[in-house]
């Protein structure tokens, strides 16, 4: 099966450091010496699209501008990209959700993918007036999917839940493609929510024995339920020519971050209420001597970045093996990032893709208009 991979618009701003926040830190600790400007925004989108990366991940919370607005920017200065934008679903109501992922879907022209985020920190999601406990936010998502999912195949919805309570609800106007769902989560909340209602389940990037685990656990809980889901990993990504030029830019990156950031940014961290932070977590224990937990996978981000902190570190064949490695467990889509986003986008779309392409796993998706060009001289 070909590999499907996406690339992230850090909506926070970006940097040729780690540029820290997410998962309920504090709003306004991210940012970057690059603003997230749409001009910035557009470049980094436009510099996926060219390398072959099929969507863009943008993320949902108070430390980042918001996915809806940000990415319906976008659409008018890319062609190809698709927009996989977080939301959480006890912010909006299910039928405006629907109604504005139609609108989305027809003036993009097919490029919606939707990232539901249930919300894993009570205390971000009192700030946005949402007072439900965990167990209940993600009660409260299954009976959102179970209403959107009627709208988009143009029923006429009347449902009462335990949380959500709607009448006569029906689009006018139906998104066509309807936008795939995704979505991610560790608990046994979240992978029931998965298992029953979405078409791609994300894990973030643990070594590839305990994602192995996880993806036994959803791939029954789906299987029970006569469904089958599409399965993909987050993580960032520092590949170079040789892996000695990959682990020096790992150490650079190590050597601008100070402890007293470090243990600040853990101890807002172990707040979270969401158990795939809390592995993420448990990967380094916020030591900078932990780090290198697998080969070629390095948790030095999530010293001083919420959610998905593990980067694939190593030569362009080495990454090319580790993708190949997570392919062998189930996962077809690959979901990037690096800092800074445009060079990163570079060095992997150049470097580690085509090794892909030539073992038979990636095709870029617009293949006639992807022939590189004829360099006289260039060394083969």
């Amino acid at each position: 099966m070909t590999l499907t991979f996406h690339w992230f618009l850090p909506t926070y701003g970006d940097s040729r450091d780690i540029v820290g926040g997410g998962h309920g830190l504090p709003a306004g600790s991210a940012g970057g010496a690059r603003p997230a400007t749409v001009a910035y925004l557009g470049q980094i989108a436009r510099t996926a699209e060219q390398l072959g990366f099929v969507g863009a991940l943008t993320p949902a919370g108070l430390w980042c501008e918001d996915a809806w607005l940000s990415t319906a920017m976008l659409v008018e200065v890319t062609e190809r990209l698709k927009f996989l934008v977080a939301f959480r679903p006890g912010l909006i109501s299910p039928t405006l959700a629907a109604q504005m992922a139609a609108t989305f879907q027809r003036l993009s022209r097919g490029r919606l993918m939707l990232n539901v985020v249930t919300g894993g920190e009570s205390h971000e999601q009192r700030a946005y007036g949402d007072h439900l406990d965990k167990d209940a936010r993600y009660e409260r998502t299954g009976e959102f999917l179970h209403i959107v999912r009627a709208l988009f195949r143009g029923e006429a919805v009347t449902f009462r839940g335990s949380h959500l309570h709607v009448e006569d609800a029906q689009l006018q106007r139906l998104p066509d493609p309807v936008p795939d769902v995704y979505f991610g989560g560790s608990s046994p909340s979240a992978l029931a929510v998965a298992a029953e209602h979405v078409d791609a389940y994300l894990t973030w990037g643990e070594p590839p024995d305990a994602v192995a685990e996880k993806l036994s656990r959803i791939t029954k809980l789906a299987a029970d339920r006569g469904r089958t889901l599409r399965l993909g990993i987050r993580l960032h990504v520092i590949a170079r020519d040789t892996a000695d030029e990959a682990w020096a830019q790992v150490r650079r990156l190590l050597d601008g971050i100070d402890q007293a950031t470090i243990e600040r940014v853990q101890a807002g961290l172990a707040r979270s209420e969401s158990e795939g932070q809390r592995r993420m977590l448990a990967l380094h224990g916020g030591q900078r001597d932990a780090l290198h937990i697998a080969p070629n996978l390095w948790a030095g981000v999530g010293l001083v970045r919420g959610g998905a902190g593990t980067a694939l570190v190593g030569s362009h064949a080495e990454i090319a093996d580790r993708i190949e490695e997570y392919h062998r467990l189930g996962i077809t889509e690959f979901i990037l990032s690096g800092h800074p986003h445009v060079e990163e986008a570079y060095w992997f779309g150049e470097g580690v893709l085509p090794i892909l392409a030539a073992r038979g796993l990636w095709q870029h998706p617009a293949a006639a208009a992807a022939e590189p060009a004829s360099v006289p001289f260039a060394a083969r």
